[in-house]
């Protein structure tokens, strides 16, 4: 294949995250935003070390069980790939890149176990298969919707990023994994602010005033909260947005609307200053009979009744503890997991390096009534060599890129029982396991969870135990 060349070819396999297998006669490339079974063309843009890499320009012959997708944004915003698949079809897809991912780690455990030759039947007892999202729509409980213009100069836009631009954006009024709510404020927001005349804050020049919409709902308390971020280049009166989104006909209940200022280059939603404009800064949440405050920045599980799953299968494989255990929740978040098991444990001691959420994990822990949890504001590779306790069991749920691998062997060298860890990147995890089968543990339990339908991302929990305690 050449760079610059237009190309025909099916799609073989899907990897992840998003890489199509193309196959071209003798030769391949990895096409993003594509399905097996489609027919494409694709114009290779990439091409080192032999491995090509295309654009997809047209699908030619769709996969014989491509539905219509529900969303009339799909194809044009780059907010989900797989709205155009079955349900069904979008599990075995993700149930099937994780294995390939984690294929040489279940064979490396039987090399070093020497437990036969017969691999499936050794994954089949160990990897419990896909857990479906408990709804497939409407399942966000945050969006951070993005101002701008669907083409330059074009009229103001609000919603996601085009697929494949970093400028462009398209204002997804019918938006199919956001609440109605959601929808019902971006509408509200957009069209005042077009009526207003009023500018968005560009990116290339960094002039302009409308940044970011954020918007957050309780799934079960029903509790909205709203945030307008802006540049303070211009000064308006936002009482009158105001009184438009109370008067909207929402299915939930508004419980704040703040306005927060940013004037970072970069494009984050972000808070120099933040006044409330109406309301409260907060809301609250509820996840297995748990409450939670969440502000405008706290980390929470972004699918509220797929976070029930995933807990509950994290709280599953820890089994069972004895009274006097202590409990390392490690990349701890706003403790939503160390609260889970405080009930069952001594102590529960989480370490997060955002001192935001260490705050609202007290604060949570408190509006709980759960005594026995402490909170540590710090970088897990810095902190837990100085905590005083040592635990029995330990919890990893880190972010995207995994655990530092000082920290990993800092992890491995308390030796506990087990480990549970929950992970958001297969690629990560594969990484990570490898080590932890070097230090003495062994995969007993792992499960995928559905948390994204419509998206190609996937959580994995896995339960490692010691050989020696086996």
């Amino acid at each position: 294949m050449k760079k610059g060349q237009i190309y025909e070819g099916y799609v073989e396999r899907l990897d992840f995250p998003n890489k199509g297998l193309v196959r071209c006669g003798d030769e391949s490339a990895v096409v993003k935003n594509t399905v097996p079974g489609q027919k494409i063309s694709f114009l290779v843009n990439k091409k080192r070390k032999g491995k090509a890499e295309g654009r997809l320009i047209e699908v030619l012959e769709r996969a014989e069980y491509e539905i219509e997708s529900p969303c009339p944004h799909f194809g044009e915003c780059g907010g989900c790939n797989y709205l155009n698949l079955p349900y069904e079809k979008q599990l075995e897809i993700k149930e099937s890149q994780l294995m390939r991912l984690l294929q040489p780690m279940f064979v490396k455990q039987m090399q070093l176990n020497g437990s036969g030759n017969d691999l499936t039947a050794y994954i089949a007892g160990i990897f419990e298969g896909i857990k479906p999202a408990p709804v497939q729509t409407e399942y966000r409980n945050k969006m951070e919707f993005s101002f701008g213009d669907e083409f330059k100069g074009g009229p103001l836009a609000l919603g996601m990023h085009k697929r494949g631009s970093f400028y462009d954006i398209v204002s997804v009024k019918d938006c199919r994994i956001a609440d109605g709510d959601y929808r019902m404020v971006l509408s509200c927001v957009l069209d005042y602010f077009t009526e207003e005349n009023i500018a968005f804050f560009h990116r290339i020049n960094h002039t302009g005033y409308l940044r970011h919409l954020l918007v957050r709902k309780g799934r079960k308390t029903g509790e909205l909260l709203i945030a307008l971020v802006t540049t303070t280049q211009e000064t308006h009166d936002l009482e009158p947005l105001v009184g438009k989104l109370l008067e909207l006909p929402l299915a939930g209940k508004i419980t704040g609307v703040i306005h927060t200022k940013n004037d970072s280059l970069a494009d984050v939603v972000q808070s120099d200053d933040t006044v409330i404009l109406y309301g409260k800064d907060y809301f609250y949440e509820e996840l297995l009979g748990l409450r939670f405050r969440i502000s405008q920045f706290s980390f929470f599980q972004t699918n509220t009744l797929g976070a029930e799953v995933l807990y509950e299968t994290a709280r599953e494989f820890v089994g069972s503890v004895s009274k006097d255990s202590t409990i390392f929740d490690l990349y701890s978040g706003t403790g939503t997991i160390a609260q889970l098991l405080a009930p069952v444990a001594k102590k529960v001691i989480g370490v997060e390096i955002v001192e935001e959420a260490v705050a609202a994990a007290r604060e949570n822990a408190r509006l709980n009534n759960l005594g026995n949890c402490e909170f540590i504001a710090g970088d897990v590779l810095k902190v837990i060599d100085d905590i005083e306790e040592k635990p029995d069991v330990i919890i990893l749920d880190p972010p995207r890129d995994g655990i530092h691998p000082k920290a990993l062997q800092k992890i491995i060298n308390f030796q506990v029982e087990r480990i549970v860890y929950i992970s958001c990147k297969p690629t990560s995890l594969a990484r990570d396991l490898d080590a932890l089968l070097d230090g003495g543990y062994r995969m007993e339990r792992a499960a995928a969870v559905d948390q994204f339908p419509g998206t190609g991302h996937v959580e994995t929990v896995v339960l490692m135990s010691r050989i020696d305690t086996q």
